[in-house]
């Protein structure tokens, strides 16, 4: 269990469904069907988008962990926790690691080095 602060669209979202009948008969947060049957919704998804990639549940914790968090600078702690790992090993699976994340890091020892140094 970990506290996240939710961005505005994860609230508006939540806000949404707040009187939900399924969500209030089950006292969840979220209509959310089973793994199977959300990922039989995202094939039709990506057969409509015509994304010739298979979408499931889990392509989306990939995507979630490498472009919404590690690409914009979240630690792969923090990353993690939010995933509910209790150790970095099992989110390394799911973050790749991006070439643009490492430019950035070794930008910053760059300038950190240049303010030690000048």
């Amino acid at each position: 269990m970990c506290n996240i602060p939710l961005l505005d669209i994860p609230m508006a979202i939540l806000r949404k469904y707040a009187t939900h009948p399924t969500c209030q008969k089950k006292n969840v947060l979220l209509p959310v069907p089973c793994n199977q049957k959300m990922n039989s919704y995202l094939k039709e998804i990506a057969d409509l988008c015509m994304i010739n990639k298979t979408l499931t549940t889990h392509t989306a914790r990939h995507s979630y962990a490498t472009s919404v968090c590690l690409a914009n600078g979240v630690s792969i702690e923090n990353v993690a926790k939010m995933l509910g790992h209790s150790n970095i090993k099992m989110t390394q699976h799911y973050a790749r690691v991006l070439d643009s994340s490492i430019l950035r890091d070794m930008n910053n020892v760059k300038n950190m080095m240049a303010k030690v140094m000048g």
